[in-house]
């Protein structure tokens, strides 16, 4: 594919589907064609930014957005050489169309590290790309080649729309401060179009409000990646719950079984999982909480490994006896009964509960018996 040698305003394509869905082949094909294009023209446009940048006075305060767009095209980039990898030529079944749109719809930070710009879906990383360069061409001084007021108004009415959407997601609890930035947006929006229906000049307005506008998107779409971000930890952190529990009553199972077949048996508390109550939603009550999911976690280890290994050690011991047994009919007779008596003994020794300690000892003896009388 050849190289863009001119850019302007590019826009992402809208994504197909949803996240696992099956999307007819003509649809993904056309959206990664979009992708692709869309992805060739953002990169000369964020050269030009950047070269812009350098010989702006603005330099200092655009320096973040420049380096945060460049981060977004790359793992946007990264991630359509994936579903191209995965489109292999348009020869897809049903489960490998779900696979895309899985590309498509999943967070890129699961490849690209813990950077919380990056803990966005394709389509949300893409839309912020798009904010970021809008925003960015205004600073800058380069949005000169749009067209006309009313272009600019109508771009201004779909990111409110997309702002609208944003702000419908976050629990009710939480919406209060972002219902109030959509409705003071929308009745600047308001204000702004029927100003330009009326024929006045709305150019000292509509730059601060793409601005405010912008930077509105960018925060919500950011906060809608820690919620999912949240979310998935709250998900991992139950699935931790739900696996230490269970292997909290395995191991509760093997200390009873220690304690009626071994004597003495180890004598360990085993933490129960559920005592520490339902995961919280708070970030920082989570990480405490799975502090001490860890403990538990290595708690429960301890346990397991030192129950097992009583067991095991008696298990051992009984082989032992068994292998060492079969000796006795190759002594000599005027030998023989005392390992026999040993033998017997150490039978009755490895009755449950089992001292190992002394089964251990009289192994040893008919062992070292066995040894000497041949």
């Amino acid at each position: 594919m050849s190289t863009p040698t001119s850019s302007g305003p590019v826009t992402a394509p809208t994504a197909p589907g949803s996240l696992g869905a099956d999307v007819p082949a003509g649809e993904l094909l056309a959206y990664l064609d979009a992708l692709g294009t869309w992805r060739d023209r953002r990169r000369v446009e964020l050269d030009e930014l950047d070269e812009a940048a350098l010989r702006s006075p603005e330099r200092a305060a655009v320096t973040n957005d420049i380096l945060l767009s460049m981060t977004l095209w790359k793992a946007v980039a990264d991630r359509h050489d994936l579903l191209v990898a995965a489109w292999d030529s348009g020869r897809v079944l049903a489960q490998d169309r779900m696979r895309l749109t899985t590309l498509v719809w999943g967070r890129l930070d699961q490849e690209a590290g813990e950077s919380s710009a990056l803990a966005v879906s394709l389509p949300e990383a893409c839309r912020l790309s798009d904010s970021l360069a809008a925003s960015l061409r205004r600073t800058l001084g380069l949005d000169g080649h749009m067209a006309g007021m009313e272009h600019r108004v109508r771009e201004l009415r779909a990111s409110v729309e997309r702002i609208r959407d944003l702000v419908a997601q976050i629990p009710a609890r939480r919406a209060g401060s972002a219902q109030e930035v959509l409705v003071g947006l929308d009745r600047r929006l308001v204000d702004v179009s029927e100003r330009l229906r009326r024929g006045a000049d709305v150019g000292g307005l509509v730059g601060p409000l793409e601005l405010a506008v912008a930077t509105a998107e960018r925060d919500l779409i950011v906060a809608a990646s820690e919620r999912t971000r949240a979310r998935d930890r709250v998900t991992g952190i139950a699935a931790t719950v739900a696996d230490l529990t269970a292997k909290g009553e395995a191991v509760r199972a093997l200390a009873a079984k220690a304690a009626a077949t071994v004597h003495p048996a180890p004598v360990l508390a085993v933490p129960d999982v559920t005592a520490l109550g339902e995961p919280p939603s708070e970030p920082a009550e989570l990480d405490a909480y799975a502090a001490r999911l860890d403990r538990v976690g290595r708690a429960l280890e301890v346990a397991r490994s030192t129950y097992a290994g009583a067991l095991e050690r008696r298990t051992d011991l009984l082989e032992e006896l068994q292998r060492v047994q079969v000796g006795i009919g190759d002594i000599p007779p005027a030998h023989r009964p005392d390992a026999e008596t040993l033998a017997r003994r150490a039978h009755e020794i490895s009755r449950t509960p089992t001292d190992v300690g002394h089964l251990a000892a009289l192994v040893a003896a008919l062992t070292a018996y066995l040894g000497a009388a041949r």
